[in-house]
């Protein structure tokens, strides 16, 4: 049988893997850094530290869209090949009662109906048997129709099986790509990190913490001055577990409990609230009701960049909480720090 084209989805996956001339480069930058006179130059090396975990958060929502996938397609397969085999045990019964019937006809054949009737020593009940002969027959002709369509039923569920197996092995390549992908972002953001000395790494994280608690403190009293409520009890449930979780470290493909990706965050949150959403921002992208910026409420997602790679929760007053980027922490930051792709109330 020949293999089936694996899907739009799959085809998908694997473009979307696909390693950027960004990444290509990495190791060309961190040797004009070591080999600048002076040595590195700090601002530089934030900046492609910075660029370098966005890429990594983009490449962790293709994996963990491809993980998904792979799940859904694993299930699909499993369930159709459970079919295959309870369809052949159906075709084998039917043909066997087949073969059964025909034998026994043939054993007993051979004799003119006729002559048959004036053997008989019961007319009356051979007329009788002749008669429900004919209705056997019917039912036999209907029984091999059956058997005929059970047939094409089976074959077109074995097809599809083996479509579905071969999606999955794309998409299993894909998911092993992206996974890879991240692997070489952070390596490449730790090694630019290792070609500053061990007083500007730390001036580098203490510069990034104080940012940070600046806009946390910044966005705490713009929450503190929003007048607008949750959408909903569940919204504000999902909010509340949001805000709990501030200060969680960020680790790609993680949901929770005590360390999340941007969309793992907003997936563990509405949990709490007895929601499931889709895993990933671009899916979580479409798992409600859209509405505007101007509309948003304590609660809705807002998706960010035009590809969706970025989630966060709008908290009010303007603010997101969310799970910034690899190396960061979950925290409060501006709507308005990121393209907003889109609004979503759950």
């Amino acid at each position: 049988m020949a293999s089936t084209p694996p899907s739009g989805t799959a085809r998908r996956f694997a473009r979307v893997v696909a390693v950027t001339a960004a990444a290509t480069t990495v190791l060309a930058m961190t040797a004009s850094a070591h080999g600048a006179p002076g040595g590195p130059d700090k601002k530089d090396v934030k900046a492609q530290v910075d660029q370098l975990y966005a890429e990594a958060e983009q490449a962790s929502e293709k994996s963990n869209a491809a993980e998904e996938a792979a799940k859904r397609l694993q299930a699909e397969a499993g369930t159709l090949q459970q079919e295959v085999a309870r369809g052949q045990d159906t075709l084998n019964r039917m043909r066997l009662d087949l073969a059964t019937v025909a034998g026994a006809e043939y054993r007993a054949g051979g004799m003119d109906p006729t002559v048959q009737l004036m053997l008989s020593s019961d007319p009356a009940g051979y007329l009788a048997k002749a008669r429900t002969l004919a209705q056997v027959g019917e039912q036999r002709a209907a029984t091999l129709h059956e058997v005929q369509e059970q047939q094409r039923r089976l074959d077109q569920r074995r097809a599809e099986a083996t479509g579905k197996l071969a999606e999955l092995e794309t998409v299993r390549t894909s998911l092993a790509e992206a996974k890879q992908q991240v692997q070489q972002r952070l390596k490449s953001a730790q090694a630019l990190l290792s070609s500053l000395t061990a007083t500007e790494r730390a001036q580098l994280q203490a510069q990034d913490d104080r940012e940070a608690h600046e806009r946390a403190a910044r966005a705490a009293e713009r929450v503190d001055l929003g007048t607008q409520p949750p959408s909903s009890d569940r919204a504000a449930a999902a909010l509340a577990a949001a805000l709990s979780k501030l200060g969680s470290p960020y680790v790609y493909g993680s949901t929770g409990p005590g360390a999340f990706d941007c969309s793992g965050l907003m997936y563990w949150s509405w949990r709490q609230a007895g929601v499931t959403l889709p895993r990933t921002s671009q899916a979580q992208a479409f798992g409600g009701q859209r509405v505007s910026l101007s509309e948003a409420r304590p609660g809705d997602l807002v998706i960010f960049f035009h590809d969706m790679h970025h989630v966060g929760m709008y908290a009010g007053g303007g603010t997101v909480i969310h799970a910034p980027y690899p190396g960061a922490r979950v925290r409060y930051e501006s709507v308005a720090a990121m393209p907003v792709a889109a609004v979503v109330r759950p």
